[in-house]
């Protein structure tokens, strides 16, 4: 007989726990339906955020190439050291394994990882420039490193025999700071390269390339078990390459010249605007910026007292001295009323008011006009005739060649230097401050104007050209902006190049040491030796040779050197001969 139990639970109750039961499945079914449907995107991401791990491949950086091809920069494979942080169990053990296996300090590694850490997910790099070696040790221990990963980088290498550091510039790694304040930020990720100074930093559009991506499907071990085939891999792009105006053959010259020396040298072709060589000396290995730098070698070029990183041609301030009469000539060539034939008496010494102007000649020249005070370089003759012109006549004739403003080099980082006017001087000095005496002074290019040497190149480019040079550049692109023209007389120009080319010629001119006495060669050229209120006087020549019907210009300042008639036109002169050999070579 079977018993049987009053059911005890009344109507109500039923219908409420199927109610109960209802809901539960409802916010089951919408739960699910949020989750599967609306939420579809987010947790598959997840989800493939760990079955799918995402490796991007840097882009090997252009090629900087000289005007005939020859490599001047190059890429030179490397190994880098990389960890997911979110498959570290244990960092600090494992950091420790790495520095035994390697010999790597576990104080540098855990300091890298924390300066490129940017996710749970996202790799982040440890160390660069691992050896072969050192790579085959950690692949032997690759089962105790878990979340451990190396590998190829393309570096910056420089196979050429020349330096060219402040031309070619160097590469800097992304780190926040320099991420953060670019404008354009998504395109580079820690630990990338950036082009930070000289042409890898104006040209890096171009040279930067595209950045490829895997995809790797990974295990609960974070162990690698092939490719994703919904998410197709993208191979990296390498940069483009650039061809620059340099001549390798030019440009080692130079160097070799300037091992001994402070200051700097350009050679160009002064119609173009293109620069064949331009050193800034003393300069730096480029290599030093490539890897590993230590903080000895990075400290013994910081605080160098010569100063190597500063890029003299375009961010050097020098007084110009004599080599800017042809400026003042070409003001006082503006009036009609001077005669350039007229003489002036130069006794070495000229009282201008209460102050006495010397000539760097101090025993005096004697009866001089235009074109011998500029080849003697008398500085009284222009004492004398500069005194009936006003200041912001000069001031304006400056600005006609270029000098308080960028040339626009395609360098970053040109400065303008300085143009006095009389607001400038009023602002500097006070309204009684000064006097029309210092108009003495500037118009030999002393006192307070201050120029660069990659704004002299400009200037003499534009005498040897008339005034229709290019502007100075280190690359040759589709389109060179406009450069300044002046509009001087045809009588002025033949006067100034008439008198650029006695300068050399004749047996009493300051640069006949530049001439390298070949035959169907001229010369025309300027010294100067400019006041240095810190030191010796620096040394100047500008000036250009006409060779087989082909012009090139050359600008060479020696900081502290003395005279520019005695040392910087010799200089001049070994350049020109290298230059003909080169052409010899060339056409052979």
């Amino acid at each position: 007989m079977m018993l049987k139990a009053d059911n005890i639970a009344s109507l109500r109750q039923y219908y409420f726990a199927v109610g109960i039961t209802w809901v539960l499945i409802t916010v089951l079914i919408l739960r699910f339906f949020q989750i599967q449907i609306l939420g579809y995107a987010q947790y598959s991401q997840k989800a493939n955020t760990n079955r799918i791990r995402k490796v991007t491949t840097s882009a090997p950086r252009g090629l900087i190439l000289d005007r005939n091809g020859q490599i001047l920069v190059d890429n030179l494979p490397t190994y880098i050291l990389k960890a997911v942080p979110g498959e570290l169990s244990q960092k600090g053990k494992t950091f420790g394994l790495i520095s035994d296996i390697i010999g790597l300090d576990s104080n540098t590694v855990l300091k890298n990882y924390k300066k490129y850490y940017r996710g749970r997910f996202i790799q982040t790099r440890l160390a660069k420039d691992l050896t072969f070696y050192q790579v085959s040790k950690l692949e032997e221990n690759r089962l105790n490193l878990e979340g451990i990963y190396y590998q190829q980088f393309p570096e910056r290498y420089f196979p050429s025999d020349v330096k060219a550091s402040h031309i070619l510039g160097y590469v800097r790694e992304v780190d926040r700071s320099i991420r953060e304040s670019s404008t354009n930020a998504n395109e580079y990720e820690l630990g990338d390269i950036i082009g930070w100074t000289g042409l890898e930093r104006s040209y890096e559009h171009f040279l930067k390339g595209q950045r490829g991506v895997q995809f790797y499907q990974v295990d609960a071990y974070g162990r690698e078990v092939g490719h994703v085939a919904d998410f197709p891999p993208r191979d990296p792009e390498p940069g483009q390459n650039i061809i620059t105006t340099i001549d390798i053959n030019v440009q080692k010259k130079l160097e070799y010249i300037m091992e001994e020396r402070r200051g700097v040298i350009i050679v160009g072709l002064p119609e173009t605007g293109e620069i064949l060589g331009a050193v800034s000396a003393p300069d730096y290995k480029p290599e030093l910026f490539t890897g590993l730098i230590l903080e000895n070698d990075w400290n013994s070029v910081l605080y160098h007292p010569e100063k190597p990183l500063v890029n003299r041609f375009s961010q050097g301030l020098y007084p110009p001295g004599s080599i800017v009469k042809m400026i003042t000539a070409s003001v006082m060539m503006d009036n009609p009323d001077f005669d350039p034939h007229a003489e002036q008496i130069c006794e070495g010494v000229y009282q201008f008011g209460d102050r006495v102007f010397a000539c760097w000649y101090t025993t005096g020249h004697g009866s001089v006009n235009l074109t011998s005070s500029i080849l003697h370089s008398c500085d009284i003759y222009f004492y004398k005739t500069i005194q009936y012109y006003e200041l912001a006549k000069l001031a304006q004739y400056f600005r006609l060649f270029g000098f308080g403003q960028p040339t626009g080099v395609d360098i970053v980082g040109e400065l303008k230097g300085t143009v006095p006017t009389a607001s400038y001087m009023n602002n500097r000095y006070g309204r009684f401050g000064w006097s029309k005496g210092a108009l003495l002074n500037f118009c030999i290019g002393q006192g307070e104007i201050l120029v660069t040497p990659m704004q002299v190149f400009n200037y003499v480019n534009l005498l040897a050209t008339r005034g229709q040079a290019l502007r100075p550049h280190f690359v040759n692109v589709d389109q060179i902006s406009e450069n300044i023209k002046p509009n001087l007389n045809t009588e002025t120009w033949d006067r100034i190049i008439f008198d650029m080319g006695q300068v050399i010629t004749h047996k009493n001119g300051t640069g006949k040491r530049a001439l390298p006495l070949i035959p169907g060669m001229k010369v025309y050229g300027k010294t100067g030796t400019a006041e240095n209120p810190h030191g010796e006087d620096h040394a100047w020549f500008i000036g250009w040779m006409n060779y087989h019907e082909k012009n090139y210009s050359i600008v060479v300042l020696l900081e502290n050197a003395g005279s520019g008639g005695v040392v910087a036109a010799p200089v001049a002169r070994e350049v020109f001969k290298d230059i003909v050999k080169v052409n010899q070579l060339v056409s052979r």
